[in-house]
Order: C-alpha cells, then sequence, then structure tokens
C-alpha cells in the first residue's frame, strides 16, 4: 500500500501539517480545485485536514470534528477508521466531535447556517466530499474556525483562527500514527467471545424490570462489568447505586449479577424494596458451596481477588470462615484458624490455569483439602480463554474488547501475555490506540463475556478502514447454555 497522503486545502493549513513527516498536497480552496487534485491523487490512504465551520450549537472554535461520513450532492461517503482516530485525537487533549461532515460548495453564512444545522452534520466545508476516498484508508478532520454565533467575518476572527491552526498542529501525531497503522492485515476471531448465559440474564432482567414496573428501576452496582451495558441500560430509565440506602423505600432493586452478602438482601428487605435477584447461577454456585463447607466447620480457601465484588459477596456468606487467596505467594504463606477441615472455592472469572496453580499449592499444604465438586471458574470464562490461547501464538497483537472493571477481560490479557503475545484491553473501537497497530500484520481479536458483540463488529470495521482485511473465525465449541428467568419479571 502507499504512504498516506495529507490533503490540506490552503497553503497555511499545509504549513501547519509538515510536522507529520508525511507528503502534504495543497488542494486549493473549493470543490472545483478539491477535485481536480483528487483525481491526479494515487490510490492509496488520505486524511483531509484542514480548517471548517462549525454547524452545530455544541461546536466551539478549536475544537476538531472527526467525519464519521462525509455528505456530499454525489452521495455519502462512510468513514470507518473515524472513531479510531477521534479516539487517538481526545488522547491528546484535544475536544474531538464524531459526526457527519458535511460538503458545499460556496462559504456558508450565518443565516444559512442555521439551516444546514438541521441536517444533523456538525461541521461543513467545501473540499472533504471531492476528496473523499471510498473503499481505501480515508479520513477527514477539521478544526473549527467558526461557529454558531460567531460567523467567519468578525473582530473575533484572528483569535478563533489561530485557534483552529493550533488545534491543527496539534493532531499531527494522530495523524502520523493513523497513517502508521494502514495496510492490510489478517484478523483472527476467538470464538466464544463476548455475553455468556449469566450476562445475558442479568441484562434481560433489567430490560424486563423496565417494562414490566416503569422507570426508575435501582440496580446496585453495575448490572455486568460493562461501561456500555451500564450506558444503555441508564438511558432506558436504570438508575445504578452503590448500596441499597441510596433506594426509595418501597422501590424496584436488582441485585446485580456479581451477587451480594445475606447483609445486603437484609437491608433491602428492611427498606420494603420489592428485589429482583440477578445473580448468575454460577456465582450462586459458589455461595451454596461456601455456606456447606462452613456449616460443617470447616475454613474455606476463597481463591480470587479481594476487592471483587463477587468475592466480597461470597465472603459475606461466612465472613469468620473464609479466607481470600489472591495469588501462588499468598497461598504459599496463608494460614488458617484451627477448624474439622479446609476446602477451597474459587472466582468464577479468574484464569483458569493461573487458579489452579494456586489450589495446588493449597492442596500441598493442607492435606485432606475439600474441593468443588465441578470447577467453579464458569463454563463461559474457560471456554474464552481456551479459544484465545488457541490463536495467541499465531499473531502479532492481541485486541480484547471490555471494560476495565471486567475480570474475566482482564483475565483474557493475561493469557495472552503468559503465550508471548502482547495484548490490550479496549472498552471499544476508540479506546485502540493506533501506535499499537504498526507493524501489526496479524491481530487476534476477542471479548470478555460482559461485553456486547457489537462493540467486536466496530473494532472489525474499523480496522477494515486502515486497510484490506482478512478475518478468520476460530470456533473452539459451541456455547448452547441458557439459564431461567426469576419468577419476579416472567
Amino acid at each position: 500500500m502507499r504512504p498516506a497522503v495529507l490533503c490540506a486545502p490552503l497553503r497555511i493549513e499545509r504549513a501547519a501539517l509538515r510536522a507529520a513527516g508525511l507528503p502534504v498536497v495543497r488542494t486549493g480552496l473549493g470543490p472545483r480545485r478539491a477535485a481536480a487534485t483528487a483525481a491526479g491523487l494515487p490510490e492509496g490512504p488520505r486524511v483531509v485536514a484542514g480548517i471548517g465551520g462549525g454547524l452545530a450549537a455544541h461546536v466551539r472554535p478549536g475544537d476538531v470534528v472527526v467525519a464519521d461520513e462525509v455528505r456530499g450532492p454525489d452521495g455519502v461517503v462512510e468513514v470507518p477508521t473515524a472513531a479510531l482516530l477521534a479516539g487517538a485525537l481526545r488522547r491528546l487533549g484535544l475536544t474531538v466531535h464524531l459526526g457527519p461532515v458535511l460538503g458545499v460548495d460556496h462559504v456558508v453564512g450565518e443565516r444559512e447556517r442555521d439551516a444546514l444545522a438541521a441536517s444533523g452534520a456538525l461541521a461543513v466545508d467545501m473540499e472533504s466530499h471531492r476528496l473523499a476516498a471510498a473503499g481505501q484508508p480515508f479520513a477527514v478532520i477539521r478544526s473549527i474556525v467558526d461557529t454558531v454565533g460567531a460567523p467567519l467575518v468578525r473582530p473575533s476572527t484572528v483569535s478563533h483562527g489561530l485557534a483552529g491552526l493550533r488545534s491543527l498542529r496539534a493532531a499531527v501525531p494522530a495523524l502520523t500514527a493513523w497513517a502508521a497503522a494502514t495496510g492490510p492485515r489478517q484478523l483472527l476471531m476467538a470464538s466464544p467471545r463476548s455475553f455468556c448465559a449469566g450476562v445475558e440474564r442479568a441484562i434481560d432482567i433489567v430490560d424486563r424490570a423496565l417494562a414490566k414496573h416503569g422507570a426508575p428501576v435501582y440496580v446496585r452496582r453495575q448490572i455486568v462489568h460493562n461501561t456500555h451495558v451500564v450506558r444503555k441500560l441508564q438511558e432506558r430509565g436504570a438508575v445504578f447505586v452503590d448500596e441499597v440506602g441510596e433506594v426509595p423505600e418501597g422501590a424496584t432493586l436488582v441485585f446485580a449479577a456479581h451477587g451480594v452478602t445475606p447483609g445486603v438482601r437484609r437491608d433491602a428487605a428492611d427498606r420494603g424494596l420489592s428485589v429482583i435477584d440477578a445473580t448468575c447461577p454460577l456465582v450462586t454456585k459458589v455461595h451454596n458451596e461456601v455456606r456447606r463447607y462452613s456449616g460443617r466447620g470447616d475454613t474455606v480457601f476463597l481463591i480470587g481477588h479481594a476487592e471483587h465484588e463477587e468475592v466480597e459477596g461470597t465472603v459475606g456468606e461466612a465472613p469468620r470462615s473464609v479466607v481470600v487467596v489472591e495469588d501462588v505467594a499468598a497461598a504459599r504463606t496463608v494460614t488458617a484458624p484451627a477448624a474439622q477441615g479446609f476446602a477451597y472455592t474459587m472466582q468464577t472469572t479468574l484464569a483458569l490455569d493461573e487458579a489452579e496453580e494456586i489450589a495446588s499449592v493449597l492442596r500441598s499444604r493442607f492435606p485432606g483439602l475439600s474441593a468443588p465438586r465441578k470447577d467453579d471458574i464458569c463454563y463461559a470464562t474457560t471456554n474464552r480463554q481456551q479459544a484465545l490461547r488457541a490463536i495467541a501464538r499465531e499473531v502479532d497483537l492481541v485486541l480484547v474488547v471490555g471494560s476495565a472493571n471486567s475480570s474475566n477481560s482482564r483475565r483474557l490479557v493475561e493469557v495472552a501475555e503468559r503465550e508471548g503475545t502482547p495484548a490490550v484491553l479496549v472498552d471499544g473501537v476508540s479506546d485502540i490506540d493506533l501506535r499499537r497497530l504498526a507493524g501489526a500484520g496479524r491481530i487476534g481479536l476477542t471479548a470478555g463475556a460482559s461485553a456486547p458483540p457489537h462493540l467486536v463488529d466496530e473494532v472489525v470495521a474499523g480496522l477494515g478502514g486502515l486497510g484490506p482485511v482478512t478475518v478468520a473465525e476460530n470456533r473452539l465449541t459451541e456455547e448452547e447454555i441458557t439459564f431461567t428467568l426469576p419468577r419476579e419479571v416472567l
């Protein structure tokens, strides 16, 4: 693939972009000159960068608009790399807006701006629609100078123009990284990935509770550990709280998938709350094990991370009998009070190999240590780790889609790294650091059990916008497990 080219309409814009170290072509002002320039450009990655006019009221001078589509008289050109570039620009400290850029054939006046704003476009220019390169790596950024209420010709023109040029110069590292990330690559998809049955059940419970009772429905903590899921449910009327005391008496409260302590259940009952329990059945299984072991007088070693909500809920079943063991070093030194016996359980979202190493140390130190009848680490966690392990050594980089507070997603990063492959956790396509993609010709892609599938699709589309992508699906096993819903939402 040819090197990327930066297209700047004006000489002053071209000067602002020279630090990128890429070819910068001055296209000239207006659609006619831009079309003539486009006809002479070779095929290959192309970025249109320059100043522009804002249409939306929230877009201010010095802000940067990244086009997710370019609209012109000849149609619409989608820009699949827009979220990738927008994320890179935000990490540079710029104020960035992602949305449509509208192409026109003349300088827009203040009266016309109001009419054009109704189109939903964020910015307007005269060149991008003529330079748009469908089917090739393509991007558009416009550093805003004139805006709603601040037209091009007025006393503030100079200061706003300087603000726009400063932002354009500040954007150079992101444009350089975008250009370096372009090129053909192979994408290996680990499967299974994304939502598991327990996560789907928990989200469905909140959806049904909202449909049945209306907003607001309160949820203690995040229903699952994913920012996108939480935001979507908030938009529908779910209210997320940290503790039961924040919920009005008599309201509807959903317990999150990670489970709660008996004390939390008592608090909810004392406030007269209508409780719907979305605890994952596999977490409930661990709670039952702790009650069974502690009930017969055993000390229970809980292999897991003490700060995780699931572990907090599990410890709460028998706080005087449970000892949390976080790693191998702790397993080698942990002590326990005298007891009739010893047993262990596991947090459901751990890395299987690491958890088994900890359990092995405990078994060697505590003869007769009782173990769960069936592994505590859930089927979905195990399947996703094994599916990733099957491809990790075949790729240059692994992308794991999931939120930073998702234990099972973080464990996937660790699994890849133990296989010797660099891995990064991304909440979505805009979190991908373009610099990590340079030279990564083969990329592995998976997602934690709490990450929505559409986020994976967006990553695939974003990578595809950087150049030709060959996608291969590596399906390790099929998941056909479903869990019943609580009667309160049926």
